[in-house]
């Protein structure tokens, strides 16, 4: 499992987390547990990935920077949210309907500009003539910074902004953000794609061991033989991923990328709707020793 989750985090540039979470959820794992000890895992397989990525100087460190403090910020937060909801016993149902909403969301909007974006392809239209440097209302902020890696010249309020979100969510659900990072960077920034997933994976690597201490030291629900477990798999699956990457162009990536993430949301919705095999679930306590 975390072999093959690891080969999606360095094929597409994620970390991972959203679907190796729901795939330790559906295996019984309680999702308190799961959450927690993912981010570990992420850590594990986007640290493999990055070193590709920094060798082909495919990752621009300035803007991965900025996107790392507003990470750890967003993760903090995500660490309180995440004890509150443990202690009344609400995080369970929380996890499921975050990711039905955000899985959903994403992955359709990914899915159908990817399906436009072959479509052009194939009947031979040009491409929208859009430069890297050129934005929408993002343009109009003030404070902007220049990341010439990335040829932007953009403000840093969307950048830390769209950093906290990630790191929020990472904490929280346990995932390494790159789904939305990687669309985001891509078609909100318009960073070039050829950066993108290295920049997008330095990024939640050190969010996500931020997010791994903060869960070890708060809610102390990260289990590290799962962990290591998990890390074997990951780092090793990474480095294959990164490899094949390149092989396949933007449109493909961000097709297969969309088409995982609405199948694994679609299957927390019907896990929602079905009626449960046990009324009841087990809970672990702050501080119980199990």
């Amino acid at each position: 499992m975390g072999g093959a989750v690891g080969f999606l985090s360095g094929l597409f540039g994620i970390g991972g987390g959203f679907l190796l979470t729901p795939l330790l959820i559906f295996s019984g794992i309680p999702p308190a547990v799961s959450v927690a000890t993912v981010t570990t895992q992420v850590v594990a397989s986007s640290a493999s990935a990055v070193v590709t990525y920094w060798r082909r100087k495919a990752i621009d460190l300035k803007l991965a920077s900025v996107l790392l403090a507003g990470g750890i910020f967003g993760s903090l937060i995500g660490v309180i949210l995440f004890d509150i909801l443990q202690a009344i016993g609400q995080l369970d149902v929380v996890i499921s309907l975050s990711y039905v909403t955000f899985l959903g969301t994403i992955g359709g909007l990914m899915l159908v500009e990817s399906v436009r974006a072959m479509r052009r392809r194939r009947s031979g239209e040009p491409p929208r003539a859009r430069k890297p440097g050129q934005h929408n209302w993002v343009h109009g902020l003030p404070l902007k910074v220049r990341f010439r890696r990335s040829k932007l010249y953009v403000s840093v309020i969307p950048v830390i902004g769209l950093g906290a979100v990630i790191g929020f969510l990472g904490t929280v659900l346990g995932i390494g953000g790159g789904f939305m990072m990687v669309p985001a960077l891509i078609y909100l920034l318009r960073v070039p794609t050829s950066i993108v997933i290295g920049t997008s994976l330095f990024q939640i690597l050190f969010t996500m061991a931020a997010a791994t201490i903060f869960h070890a030291m708060g809610t102390k629900t990260v289990d590290i033989v799962l962990a290591m477990t998990l890390m074997v798999g990951g780092v090793i699956g990474a480095q294959f991923g990164a490899r094949m990457g390149q092989n396949l162009r933007g449109d493909q990536l961000r097709l297969l990328l969309a088409l995982l993430v609405l199948g694994v949301g679609l299957r927390f919705a019907v896990d929602l709707l079905l009626f449960p095999e046990d009324l009841y679930s087990i809970a672990i306590e702050k501080g119980a020793g199990l």
